[in-house]
Formats: structure tokens, sequence, C-alpha cells
């Protein structure tokens, strides 16, 4: 890509991660977009950015990545599953919406482009079956969580704090303060990364923002 070029190119840094609870799942990002070059970030593009979006009633995405693309994909994702859905008369499943993420995010970054298509995705979804977890990356390979995974710039922030705080069985009211300290770690050291925090809890019954945080961050707080 042409060095001028990728100057502009807005992207989501980001920090999201999700977490696998007994109860249900929980989702959650910082809310920074930066323009980015070579060396990292080069100019904060927002600072109330919304990178968990809806995909309909029953699934939510995060997002990291170039945002033009990660927007794009989510909406022809809408469309591929409502079309599915007034032809079959049923809901997709939330494995066959995670596939379709899967295959349009192997299809895209492997075209010839100026920019490429990078898009990373954490799924949280509930169908008749249960909640799921799914991390969906930029090249489509598309894995199922069973307890934690973290994306985008702040993630080497996070790891650490999940590999030593996670355990089975977590309350989403654990997992949401575990969430939380991850989000926060990561707004410290990361660039990219911060604003504030969303986070989101799916159940069997239900998906919904239990935090919208604006956050501040002075250098004495790093």
């Amino acid at each position: 890509m042409d060095q001028e070029l990728r100057k502009h190119v807005t992207k989501t840094g980001t920090t999201t991660v999700g977490i696998v609870c007994k109860d249900g799942i929980v989702i959650a990002a910082d809310k920074r977009a930066t323009y980015g070059g070579d060396g990292g970030v080069s100019y904060i593009a927002g600072k109330n950015q919304d990178k968990i979006l809806e995909v309909n009633s029953d699934i939510i995405v995060t997002t990291a990545g170039v945002a033009s693309d990660t927007r794009k994909l989510i909406k022809i994702v809408r469309a591929e599953l409502k079309l599915k859905e007034l032809k079959a008369r049923t809901r997709s499943t939330i494995k066959q919406a995670a596939n379709l993420f899967s295959s349009i995010a192997y299809q895209n970054i492997r075209q010839p482009s100026m920019i490429p298509a990078i898009t990373h995705f954490l799924l949280g979804g509930k169908d008749i079956e249960g909640v799921y977890l799914y991390d969906i990356n930029p090249d489509g390979f598309l894995i199922q969580s069973t307890d934690f995974v973290a994306t985008g710039s702040g993630m080497v922030h996070c790891n650490p704090i999940l590999d030593s705080d996670y355990k089975k069985g977590l309350t989403l009211e654990e997992g949401t303060a575990l969430a939380k300290k991850c989000i926060m770690a990561s707004m410290g050291r990361d660039p990219a990364s911060g604003e504030g925090i969303d986070i989101y809890t799916v159940t069997k019954d239900k998906i919904e923002q239990v935090s919208k945080q604006k956050i501040e961050l002075t250098l004495k707080d790093q």
C-alpha cells in the first residue's frame, strides 16, 4: 500500500475481550479509533467509537482492523442472514453465522487490493442450543472459545491478566469485572486503545449492554 495512503486508513486500533462464564458470555471493548501508519498510531480519529455492534437480536460482534471493512462485512452478513431467514423460514444457528463471517473474511483478505481488507471479530451469540463465543481471525480462521480470547493491539496487555485471573465457572458479574480490568490495563499502555469501555453480556434469554463508561486517562493514571 502507498505510504501516504496508509496514513489515512482509519483503524479501530483496539482492545476487545470475550470471556466465557458459567451463565453466559461477557464481551468488552474500548472506544478509540485511530489513523495508523507503519509505525503504529499516527492520529486519534475518534473518541466515541462503538466497537461492539449488533448483527441481529441474537448476535453481537466486536470489531478490530480497518473500520470500513469491518462495517461493510457486518452489513453483508446482516443481509445474508435475513435473506436466509426469509427463504428457509428459520433462524440461522450461531455456528452458521460464525462460518459466514469466516468465509467472507477469508475471501476478502485474498482479493488483490491497494488496501487489504483486515477484519478481526469476536462473535457472541445465542440460539436454542446455548450461548457461544467465536474468534474470527483476519485470514478467515475460525475457532470457538471455551474460556477467553482477546484481540487487537491491546491484547498483549490483556492476555497475562486473563491467564492469571480467569477460572472456570465465573459468574457474569465476575466476568464483567475481569473484562473491565483487562480493558483498563490496555488503555494505560496501548496508544491505540482508550476513551472508554463498553461491556455486553450474552445469556440464553437476552443480549444486554451492562456498562458504557467514558474514561479520561491522565499521565498520573498511567
